[in-house]
């Protein structure tokens, strides 16, 4: 969403806007200047901004004045006022005329960094609602969903039937077998369709970071809270919550998570008000839940409320039936956004790929097909494009790391290491990708 995402910087030292632009550009976003308020207002007419960061004090039309005009251009535009110390009474006051937020002059970048994030991410999701209203038809159709199989047809039927109803469901499956999709199919077929799917990757995060992801925090709570914070919790009101690899949370988690799910309720961290929001909670994990409640490391009653229903999805060796509609789907997707025309394949590399035990399921053939994609040179994908030469029952075969650990190098270098670009090529956040290119002790070329 990053890339997305516009913003016009607007401040009449040119030191200040220049520095801003160049960071923003580094985290990947669409940014342009402006040097006061009228140059602003002007490139306001001719098009839309997603955010507006604009300074108080300047020449001629001051902050509020223009933060209004913007407002009567495009109410959606989100404003960030940037302030010295002694103006923010004057801030304050543009908070109240409906300013998204304030930062003080000087300012870290980190923290104004931060606080783009969170007005990307409510833009993220008020655009995510919208297009949800806009493509029900579609979405109830489930068309992202790929596969005809015995097996996947009774998933769908599975997803029909839990979608009309708000109680909790756990999805399980191996690695790499689609269960966030599915999370997606049983939201958009529910009442609860035209309100936020809000999803957390529980196994990215620190205990203490997913902490604040789930239930906010208030400004001043630890060291780096310059602002109040909704929570993931609190975005999902009225619609779902997708709570991915459930089972890596710490035991203190699970006892705050159990009380949420028992009573709606929540109190930001470093804060006292308790918050209430109705949301539905879908979870997913390729552990064995069973076995950690048998062995102590999930709780019992935690499992129960949430395992209320169960949804497996069947891994790719089961569902061999389905491999040629996926390939021919990751071609579809792979030669557009890389502006190739469309390639055949070889009937030698369906038999090839319908023998291979695929221990990465769909993400794995989904990385063979965008290879043999990049590294082929001929209209037809051939078994020389994929990566292995021998049977594929031969233990030379690269493990899903060593292929995982290529592709992420492989981005990080296309991208000459942007870590917001890669993150984005990659479909992962930016702590997903820090922790593997720590696990993989990956470097820049040199």
């Amino acid at each position: 969403m990053v890339g997305n995402i516009s913003i016009l910087i607007v401040d009449d030292e040119e030191s200040v806007r220049d520095s801003l632009y160049n960071w923003f550009i580094e985290d990947g976003y669409d940014v342009a200047r402006a040097e006061n308020a009228k140059e602003a207002l002007s490139v306001l007419e001719s098009r839309n901004f997603d955010i507006v960061l604009a300074d108080i004090k300047m020449p001629g039309m001051d902050g509020l004045e223009m933060h209004r005009r913007i407002k009567s251009l495009n109410k959606d535009t989100i404003v960030i006022i940037m302030t010295a110390f002694a103006s923010v009474t004057t801030a304050v006051q543009a908070l109240k005329d409906g300013a998204y937020d304030y930062i003080t002059k000087p300012f870290d970048p980190d923290d104004l960094s931060h606080l783009i994030r969170n007005a990307a991410g409510q833009i993220s999701l008020k655009t995510e609602n919208e297009a949800l209203r806009n493509k029900v038809v579609s979405l109830e159709n489930v068309e992202d969903i790929i596969g005809n199989s015995e097996a996947m047809i009774k998933v769908l039927k599975e997803v029909g039937r839990v979608a009309q109803s708000s109680s909790p469901v756990i999805i399980t499956g191996e690695s790499g077998t689609g269960k966030e999709l599915i999370a997606k199919a049983i939201h958009s077929n529910s009442q609860r369709k035209f309100f936020p799917l809000v999803s957390v990757h529980c196994g990215a995060l620190t205990e203490s970071l997913l902490e604040s992801e789930l239930f906010g925090h208030e400004k001043g709570a630890f060291t780096g809270a310059m602002f109040n914070r909704k929570g993931r919790f609190e975005m999902a009101d009225g619609g779902t919550i997708f709570l991915d690899e459930i089972a890596t949370i710490s035991p203190k988690m699970q006892i705050e998570l159990l009380r949420v799910l028992e009573t709606k309720t929540f109190v930001r961290v470093g804060g006292n008000k308790e918050i209430t929001s109705d949301f539905r909670v879908i979870c997913a994990t390729n552990k064995d839940l069973n076995a950690m409640v048998k062995n102590g490391t999930f709780r019992e009653d935690l499992f129960y409320r949430l395992n209320v229903v169960n949804i497996k999805i069947p891994p790719l060796r089961e569902r061999i039936e389905d491999i040629p509609m996926l390939v021919d789907h990751f071609i579809r997707i792979y030669c557009t956004s890389m502006s190739r025309n469309f390639m055949h394949v070889d009937p030698a590399v369906l038999k090839r790929l319908e023998r291979h035990d695929f221990p990465g399921n769909i993400r794995e053939l989904e990385n063979m097909i965008e290879r043999a994609i990049v590294v082929g040179n001929e209209k037809e994908i051939r078994l020389k494009d994929l990566p292995f030469e021998k049977d594929l029952t031969s233990n030379s075969i690269e493990s899903l790391d060593d292929l995982e650990k290529k592709h992420i190098l492989r981005i990080l270098n296309k991208y000459d290491w942007n870590i917001s670009r890669s993150s984005k090529a990659l479909k992962v956040d930016r702590v997903t990708l820090y922790n593997k290119i720590k696990k993989y002790d990956l470097k820049p070329e040199k």
